[in-house]
């Protein structure tokens, strides 16, 4: 199947899931156009397609519930419980059942995809080598999450970016569009179920975010609260593109957002809810993807990829006795096996990138 056809397929597949927003699809067509990251970004439901195909064996490899669409931005932070600022994925709308080679490979093609376009500066090979020793260090002490207290400063350091500030971050809130069309009333409930005060006043506007999930209905609740602004997002949910991309697409498929965060060795986010069929969070300048661009110019890049591959050990060490197989299966590859993995899928990437340019 070529690209434009897969694309057809999926989009048809999605509409049968979901409603779309026309205007926000034909933005993610855009911006897949703009270069080879944003493209990998927007269009995993091709990566889950092909991958199998090109990488049969690791295809084979032990299964985890892993996070299916993962990428170097796929990271941000977010407050727990005890109000603790941490860092780790933050976005698992395509949460499957995959081999743990899946996350790896995708990740590490993420990095290959970002260097090509000068958003990273280092080698494919030390980027590889990175996220790899990171995830089997992970592994080996049984994960541990990312909380940027007395340790991680470097970490902290460069996420409190000056595009986090408080008052650049609500100035651009602020100035989101006002919803015009009736909203779902499952997710003005979901929304109102999370404000922090029962009976306030809100304003409800439309966000553009991230490019995986364009074309999908986002509502955000704005409000004052106390004396300062406070938000919360309805994401609508649907299955990961891994189950349209499996042998029988036609058949109910299950979500697995809210497992794939319950049983990560993670320290959770409590404003972070599936309700129904939307996903619902707060909205904070400390609660937010991180995009490359706005990290600090002196980032240790080296360091923050292992974090990554140890966050990504994280979310994989929730699958029960997972942690063995997987040491296993990596004992027996060859040294290489993940740069050699990302060339294949970076191959790829790329002609159906051209492909899709040329449309």
């Amino acid at each position: 199947m070529d690209f434009q056809t897969a694309t057809e397929k999926y989009e048809g597949w999605l509409a049968d899931n979901l409603a779309i927003v026309p205007d926000d699809l034909t933005l993610k067509h855009q911006q897949m156009a703009e270069n080879e990251f944003a493209f990998m970004r927007a269009t995993y439901y091709r990566w889950a397609q092909v991958w199998p195909e090109l990488c049969p064996d690791l295809a084979h490899a032990p299964a985890v519930l892993g996070v299916g669409d993962l990428h170097v931005e796929n990271f941000g932070t977010w407050r727990d419980a005890e109000g603790r600022l941490v860092w780790g994925i933050n976005d698992f709308d395509e949460a499957y059942h995959l081999p743990y080679t899946n996350d790896l490979v995708r990740l590490a093609t993420s990095a290959a995809m970002a260097l090509s376009t000068d958003q990273l500066a280092l080698s494919l090979k030390s980027a590889c080598d990175a996220i790899l020793a990171g995830y089997q260090d992970s592994l080996k002490a049984g994960g541990l999450p990312f909380i940027l207290a007395e340790s991680h400063a470097w970490l902290r350091e460069l996420a409190l970016s000056e595009l986090r500030d408080p008052v650049h971050y609500w100035n651009k809130m602020n100035e989101l569009p006002v919803v015009k069309e009736p909203v779902p009333e499952s997710a003005r409930e979901a929304l109102e179920h999370w404000l922090p005060q029962a009976g306030l006043a809100y304003q409800m506007v439309h966000r553009v975010a991230g490019l995986g999930s364009l074309g999908r209905q986002r509502f955000v609740a704005l409000a004052d609260w106390g004396g300062s602004r406070v938000a919360r997002e309805a994401k609508a949910m649907a299955p990961s593109a891994a189950h349209w991309a499996g042998p029988d697409p036609a058949t109910p498929a299950e979500t697995f957002y809210e497992a794939a965060i319950s049983q990560a060795v993670r320290m959770p986010d409590p404003f972070v809810e599936v309700r129904g069929k939307w996903i619902v969070r707060r909205l904070a300048p400390d609660c937010s993807r991180i995009e490359l661009a706005t990290l600090r110019a002196e980032r240790d890049e080296e360091r923050l990829l292992n974090a990554m591959g140890w966050e990504t050990a994280n979310v994989h060490l929730g699958t029960p006795n997972a942690a063995h197989g997987i040491q296993h299966d990596l004992s027996k590859r060859d040294a290489g096996w993940l740069h050699a993995a990302v060339e294949t899928m970076s191959h790829s990437l790329r002609s159906d990138w051209k492909t899709q340019r040329q449309d």
